[in-house]
C-alpha cells in the first residue's frame, strides 16, 4: 500500500467522526515543490459537504489530525491545502512492508484472456508484430502480477488467399527448394514466395494492359490470382494435394514463429487456427435472422443494421452463403466463453481496426450475449521507421529477426566499447549482449502509450542514457555491484534516523509498485510501468550521487541505505519483468 492510501484510510475514519458525516472521503496528493511538507489533503471538495470556508477547514482539519496522529510532525495550511509533514519513524517502520507488498500478489480478481500476436502464415513476424506481442504478453504480465489469472492465446491466420498466393508461387518456381536445403528461416522462406508472387503478378498485369485491357480487368484476368483463387476452393473442397502442400508449408512457417517468440520472450497457452475457426458463427447466423437482429435481403445475403449505433450496415454472409470475417470472429468470441471461464476478453490489435471490434461488440450485445461489455480492444498505433511504413508484399518490411539481431549486435558493440565485462565466460558475454540488446528493444516499445503512434529509433534505443532499457539495467547492475560489495543485506528495522530529502523521495516512489501495477493492469498500459521504473532509477541515482552509502556517517545509516538499495533493485527487476525484460549483474 502507497502512503498516500495509508494516510487515506488513517484519516477518513477520523475526519468521519468528528464530523459526524459518513460521506467523508480524504484524498492525498503530493505537496506542490517549494512548499513545506510531505503530503496534502485538498479540502475543497469537503467544502460543499461541511459547508465551511475552506482556509477555516483546512485548519480545523489541521488541528484535528495533529491531535490524533503522533506521527504528524507538523502541519501548515495555504489556500484550501492542508501540507502535512511526517515523523521520519513513520516512514522507516514501513521499510519492511514496502518489501513484503512488493513481492506479495492481490487476491484473485477472476480470469482474463488476452490475445495478440494472430500472424498471417504468408511471411515472417515483422516490426508491427513486436510491438503488438510485447503489448499483449506484457499486458498478461501486469494482469497476472495485479491478481488475475491469465491465458494468452493467439489465433493465426492459416488460410485465404493470401495462403494461396504464397503456395502457387513456390509450386511453380521452388523446383523442390525447401528451408532445410536453402538453409533458410521457415518462415522467411516462405514469405520470400508471397514476394515473388506479387512480382509475377505485376508482370502478368501489365502484360494484360498492354494487349488491351484495363488495369480493373488485367488484375482479374491475370494467370497467377486466377490460379491461386482455385487453389483456395480447392483448398475449402479438400483437395488432398492442395491440403498436402498447404500443411507443408504452414509447418514451415510454425517452425520459424516459434524461433522469433522464443527468442522475443512470448508465449502462449491456447493457440488457434482459422483454418479450424472459418465456419464458426455461421449457427449465430440463423439465431440473429430469429431473433430479429439479422436481415436478409433479396439475394440472400445476410446483414445488421447498426446505423442507431452511430455505425452502418454490415455484411455478414455472403450471398453464397460463405462467411466473411466478423461472422469468424462472432462465433470465435462465443466459443471462448463457453469452453474457459473468462471475466474479460482483451484483443490487441492496431488501431486500423477499430471499426471492427466496434461492430463486433455490438453485434454480441445485440444477439444479448451479457459477457459482451467484457470485451476490450487495446487498440495501439502503428509503428513506423525514419524512413516511413512498411509494405509486405513489396517486402519492405523491416523483419523482427533480422531487428532483433541488430539489437544484440549493437549491444555487443557498446558493452566492448565500455569493457566491463572482462573476466565473463564468453557464454556470459554472450548472454549479457542478448538481454541488454532486448532491453533496449523491448523498453523502447513499451514506455510509449499503445494509444499513441510512435517511431522506432533503434540507436536511440540502445543509448546508456537517458529513458532507455540500457540505463535502467545499469542501474539495476550497479546496485547489484554495491550489494556484493557489502555482502548481507540487514534485515534490522532502522530507527531514531534523520532522513534528507533524496531517501524520503525514493522510499514514497519504492511504496507506490503496488498501485502502479494495478493502474497499469486497469488502463492496459505498461507505459505507466515503463516510466515508473525510470523514475525510480532517476531518484535512486540521484540519491546515490548525494549519499555515501559505504561510508555513511553511522552503521545504522549505512544499514538503511544498504536495505533502500536493496529493495530498489528489487523494484527495477519486477517492473522490468513485467515489460519481459530481464536484467543482469554487470554491464
Amino acid at each position: 500500500m502507497d502512503f498516500k492510501t495509508q494516510l487515506s484510510e488513517i484519516f477518513t475514519p477520523i475526519i468521519r467522526k468528528a464530523y459526524q458525516n459518513e460521506e467523508i472521503t480524504i484524498e492525498l496528493q503530493d505537496t506542490k515543490p517549494n512548499f513545506e511538507g510531505d503530503f496534502s489533503i485538498v479540502t475543497f471538495p469537503l467544502v460543499k459537504l461541511l459547508k465551511k470556508n475552506p482556509e477555516i477547514l483546512a485548519e480545523e482539519l489541521g488541528t484535528l489530525l495533529k491531535n490524533e496522529c503522533p506521527f504528524i510532525k507538523a502541519y501548515n495550511t495555504i489556500k484550501g491545502f492542508l501540507n502535512i509533514s511526517l515523523e521520519d519513524d513513520f516512514f522507516l517502520q514501513s521499510l519492511p512492508h514496502i518489501e513484503k507488498n512488493i513481492e506479495n500478489k492481490p487476491q484473485n480478481k477472476g480470469q482474463v484472456m488476452v490475445e495478440y500476436s494472430s500472424p498471417n502464415t504468408n511471411k515472417p513476424l515483422h516490426l508491427g508484430h513486436i510491438r503488438n506481442n510485447l503489448l499483449g504478453y506484457s499486458i498478461a504480465q501486469i494482469l497476472e502480477a495485479d491478481g488475475y489469472k491469465v491465458i494468452k492465446t493467439q489465433i493465426i491466420n492459416d488460410r485465404g488467399i493470401h495462403i494461396s498466393k504464397s503456395m502457387y508461387a513456390w509450386q511453380e518456381e521452388a523446383q523442390g527448394a525447401t528451408p532445410e536445403s536453402t538453409d533458410t528461416k521457415g518462415d522467411k522462406f516462405v514469405g520470400n514466395y508471397y514476394v515473388a508472387f506479387d512480382k509475377r503478378y505485376k508482370a502478368e498485369i501489365q502484360k494484360e494492359i498492354e494487349n488491351g485491357l484495363t488495369e480493373e480487368e488485367a488484375k482479374k484476368h491475370a494467370p497467377s490470382i486466377i490460379a491461386a483463387q482455385k487453389m483456395l476452393i480447392d483448398w475449402e473442397n479438400n483437395d488432398e494435394k492442395v491440403r498436402q502442400l498447404w500443411e507443408m508449408m504452414n509447418n514451415w512457417v510454425y517452425q520459424g514463429f516459434a524461433e522469433t517468440y522464443r527468442r522475443l520472450g512470448v508465449n502462449f497457452d491456447q493457440v488457434q487456427y482459422e483454418s479450424n475457426t472459418y465456419l464458426l458463427g455461421k449457427d449465430l447466423i440463423q439465431k440473429g435472422l430469429d431473433q430479429g437482429v439479422f436481415f436478409q435481403k433479396e439475394d440472400g445475403s445476410v446483414w445488421i443494421d447498426l446505423e442507431s449505433e452511430g455505425l452502418d450496415q454490415k455484411l455478414l454472409l455472403r450471398k453464397d452463403g460463405t462467411s466473411v470475417y466478423m461472422t469468424q470472429d462472432l462465433g470465435t468470441a462465443v466459443q471462448r466463453f463457453e469452453e474457459n471461464d473468462i471475466q474479460k476478453l482483451i484483443y490487441t490489435v492496431g488501431n486500423e481496426q477499430d471499426y471492427h471490434f466496434q461492430v463486433l461488440f455490438a453485434i454480441l450485445k445485440k444477439l444479448g450475449y451479457t459477457w459482451a461489455n467484457h470485451l476490450y480492444h487495446l487498440s495501439y498505433g502503428m509503428v513506423e521507421l525514419p524512413h516511413g511504413k512498411m509494405k509486405s508484399r513489396e517486402g519492405t518490411v523491416v523483419d523482427a529477426d533480422d531487428l532483433m539481431q541488430e539489437m544484440y549486435l549493437t549491444a555487443k558493440e557498446k558493452a566492448q566499447e565500455l569493457g566491463k565485462l572482462e573476466g565473463q565466460t564468453e557464454e556470459e558475454k554472450e548472454k549479457s549482449y542478448e538481454i541488454v540488446g532486448m532491453g533496449a528493444l523491448k523498453y523502447y516499445m513499451l514506455k510509449v502509450d499503445p494509444k499513441k503512434k510512435m517511431l522506432f529509433n533503434p540507436a536511440e534505443s540502445i543509448d546508456f542514457n537517458g529513458n532507455t532499457g540500457p540505463f535502467i539495467q545499469y542501474t539495476f547492475a550497479r546496485i547489484q555491484s554495491l550489494l556484493t560489495k557489502v555482502g548481507a543485506v540487514s534485515t534490522e528495522q532502522p530507527k531514531n534516523l534523520v532522513l534528507n530529502a533524496s531517501e524520503k523521495e525514493l522510499l514514497v516512489q519504492l511504496a507506490s509498485f503496488p498501485a502502479i501495477v494495478s493502474k497499469a493492469a486497469e488502463s492496459l498500459s505498461p507505459a505507466l510501468v515503463a516510466n515508473y521504473v525510470y523514475d525510480v532509477v532517476k531518484t535512486y541515482n540521484s540519491f546515490y550521487q548525494n549519499n555515501s552509502v559505504m561510508n555513511a556517517d553511522t552503521d545504522e545509516s549505512k544499514n538503511f541505505r544498504v536495505q533502500l538499495s536493496a529493495i530498489t533493485a528489487k523494484v527495477i527487476q519486477k517492473s522490468l519483468a513485467l515489460l519481459g525484460i530481464g536484467t543482469v549483474n554487470r554491464m
